[in-house]
């Protein structure tokens, strides 16, 4: 009787998702070269991967990554505020530090953690968030975990920014405000006004949080994201997607710094990262801001595809970037296409309920330095023959 009832809720739960069809599963994968995969024994080229410079096999980020597991060992031991903070964590928030601009940076396990750990640190009862509706997961989790207010932003709307914050600046002026967002969102690709942001975080006197993962890498001086150089609160960044390996930062001043050395628990209660992924950040550190060449390259490829996915009258929502989605909407659908490519050699996966709205089903292809220009022609190939197939 007991082992019924205190199992229900897992049973209600998995009879839910598969009574729904969004029952999740995980694929067995193997990197084999580039973009190339082998799923299940099956070659693929893979168009969902977030390795977007070709990093996380770079022989320079294996090396580095065997120098500092020969120095330092395999694990880091403890948590940095008892034995873990070894000299490697200096070494390498200096530099993200100086290519980034500011002044200081603090390394975290990962971009979930770091998001949703931070944002409890910075903000309370009496902190009133302004979100941006597609924020991650990460960041909504984040939020809630704050127990703060959170009054929702239209999707990258400015002037509705503006507007929340007059209406809250003129109840009360010594109110605590934050603005939470994305310079380059995960789903539809498409970037936000850091200028605008900027302007408006110091004209209301607003803090200003932006979660660079996907533009880490990408966009901005040294390839250092939108906001390098940029007067911005906090700036985080992911180092397991264009930087190729694990974990990730902020940037920001001294003092932010070290208060969330003090009062940020998803960093002071964990064990720090170990030394072979400092390594590999490091090289990657080095690598990223000489990389002008495969970033054009990247972009090139992604605005040749996204032309040509709106030549066959697919929706790419509003991309702009190398993250471009094919919004279908139905999942059903969705899922058939994703079946049907992944039958004709090629890896992109579906997002449904409740990773975006319902109706709101889409594959997301995301482009990357490692693409070759025939795995781009491949895919828009079998994109073409998909719409012939249903006319």
């Amino acid at each position: 009787m007991y082992d019924r009832i205190k199992r229900a809720f897992i049973r209600k739960g998995l009879e839910e998702r598969k009574a729904g069809s969004l029952l999740r599963s995980m694929k067995n994968i193997k990197p084999l070269t580039g973009m190339e995969v082998e799923v299940d024994g099956k070659n693929m080229i893979n168009f969902s991967s977030n390795d977007y410079l070709g990093l996380s096999n770079h022989p320079l980020l294996r090396e580095r990554a065997r120098e500092y597991i020969g120095r330092y060992g395999s694990g880091s031991t403890a948590s940095r505020l008892v034995c873990g903070n070894y000299e490697c964590f200096d070494h390498v928030e200096k530099k993200i530090a100086e290519l980034s601009g500011r002044q200081s940076a603090l390394i975290f396990n990962s971009g979930f953690q770091a998001n949703a750990s931070l944002l409890p640190a910075l903000a309370g009862r009496e902190t009133l968030i302004l979100s941006d509706r597609l924020n991650h997961n990460s960041l909504i989790q984040g939020c809630m975990l704050s127990r703060s207010p959170v009054e929702l932003i239209r999707h990258n709307d400015i002037g509705h920014l503006e507007e929340l914050l007059r209406k809250n600046r003129e109840k009360d002026r010594k109110k605590r405000i934050m603005i939470v967002t994305e310079s380059v969102f995960s789903m539809d690709g498409d970037q936000s006004d850091i200028d605008a942001l900027v302007r408006l975080s110091e004209e209301y006197d607003a803090f200003l949080f932006i979660d660079e993962a996907h533009a880490t890498g990408l966009f901005g001086r040294n390839g250092m994201g939108l906001t390098s150089w940029r007067d911005v609160d906090i700036t985080m960044g992911t180092l397991g997607k264009a930087a190729g390996s694990f974990g990730a930062y902020i940037t920001c001043d001294r003092e932010i710094r070290d208060y969330l050395v003090n009062f940020c628990y998803g960093l002071i209660y964990t064990t720090a990262l170990p030394p072979a992924v400092l390594g590999a950040i490091d090289a990657a550190m080095e690598l990223i801001p000489s990389m002008d060449k495969e970033r054009e390259e990247m972009f090139r490829k992604a605005d040749h595809l996204r032309k040509a996915l709106h030549a066959l009258g697919f929706n790419t929502s509003t991309s702009t970037t190398h993250i471009i989605p094919i919004v279908i909407g139905d999942e059903e659908k969705t899922m058939s296409l994703s079946r049907w490519l992944e039958k004709n050699g090629v890896l992109a996966v579906t997002f449904r309920y409740p990773s975006v709205a319902v109706g709101d089903s889409r594959i997301r292809l995301i482009v990357s330095a490692s693409h070759k220009w025939e795995h781009i022609d491949l895919l828009i190939d079998l994109l073409r023959r998909w719409n012939e197939d249903k006319e």
